[in-house]
C-alpha cells in the first residue's frame, strides 16, 4: 500500500509550487517575437503570472528557452497592454529598440489608480519590510524627527517606523515607502563627521513625501510636487 504522506524533495516541491504557464500570454509573446524578429525562429517559451511584491516583469534565457514572469498584479489587463509588456521585454531581451506607443501604453495602465491600489495591497501582503532601530550609533532617527515635525509640521506628522539601512548606501540616501509607511535613512549618514544638519535635512526630504504623496498625472508619476520643492526650498542651510 503506498504511503499518502510521502514527502516529496525539493525539485518536486519547488514544481509543485511553481505558477502554471500561462498559454494565452505565451501565444502573445509569441505573436510579438514574430513582429520583432520576423526571420528568427520562435524559441520555446514559458510565460507565467508570478506573485512577486510589486508590479515586476522578467525575462531571461536559459538553455535556449525564454523563460517570462508578469506580475500577478496584471492579471485581467487588456491585450494590448499585454502585448506592449512582451514587446518591451523582448525588446530589452535582444537589444531592440522599444516602441513608445508600447512604452506609454504600459506606463499608463500601471499608473492608473486602479492598479496602484492594487500593487499598493500586494505589496503590503506580500512585502518584507526590514527595519532596523532608529537609534543609531551617533543618531537617533525618531528624535530628529520629533524635533522636525514641531519646527516644521506643527507637530502634526504622524511617526512612521524609522529606521537606518542594513548597508552604507551611497546610491540612495533615504527613501520613505508608503506601503510600510516606513522611513528609512542610509547607514552611511551614522558617523560622527557627518553634520547633523545634513542628517537633518534627509530625514526632512523624506518627511514631505509622507505630507505629499506621488501624484499620477496621465502616464506619469509626480514624486515632487511643486508644493514638495517650495517646502524644501524652506529647509534651514539648505545650500
Amino acid at each position: 500500500m503506498s504511503n499518502p504522506f510521502r514527502v516529496a524533495n525539493s525539485a518536486q516541491l519547488r514544481a509543485n509550487l511553481a505558477p502554471a504557464v500561462n498559454q494565452p500570454l505565451t501565444a502573445i509573446f509569441e505573436e510579438m517575437y514574430r513582429e520583432l524578429r520576423p526571420r528568427e525562429p520562435i524559441p520555446p517559451l514559458a510565460v507565467q503570472l508570478f506573485p512577486f511584491a510589486s508590479v515586476k516583469n522578467t525575462i531571461r534565457l536559459r538553455d535556449g528557452k525564454l523563460l517570462v514572469r508578469l506580475s500577478d498584479v496584471l492579471e485581467g489587463a487588456p491585450e494590448n497592454v499585454l502585448r506592449a509588456i512582451a514587446h518591451i521585454l523582448l525588446a530589452k531581451m535582444y537589444r531592440k529598440p522599444v516602441a513608445r506607443e508600447h512604452s506609454t501604453r504600459y506606463r499608463k495602465h500601471v499608473s492608473s489608480q486602479y492598479i496602484s491600489s492594487k500593487a499598493h495591497l500586494f505589496r503590503q501582503i506580500r512585502g518584507r519590510k526590514r527595519v532596523s532601530s532608529p537609534a543609531g550609533r551617533h543618531f537617533d532617527l525618531e528624535e530628529i524627527f520629533e524635533k522636525l515635525n514641531r519646527e516644521f509640521f506643527f507637530g502634526l506628522l504622524g511617526r512612521p517606523r524609522l529606521g537606518w539601512s542594513a548597508t552604507a548606501a551611497r546610491n540612495r540616501l533615504g527613501h520613505y515607502d508608503p506601503a510600510h509607511n516606513a522611513i528609512i535613512i542610509s547607514k552611511i549618514f551614522d558617523n560622527p563627521r557627518v553634520p547633523q544638519a545634513a542628517v537633518e535635512y534627509i530625514v526632512y526630504h523624506e518627511m514631505l513625501h509622507l505630507k505629499h504623496p506621488v501624484k499620477v498625472r496621465g502616464s506619469r508619476r509626480c514624486v515632487h510636487s511643486s508644493e514638495f520643492q517650495a517646502e524644501e526650498r524652506q529647509f534651514p542651510k539648505l545650500q
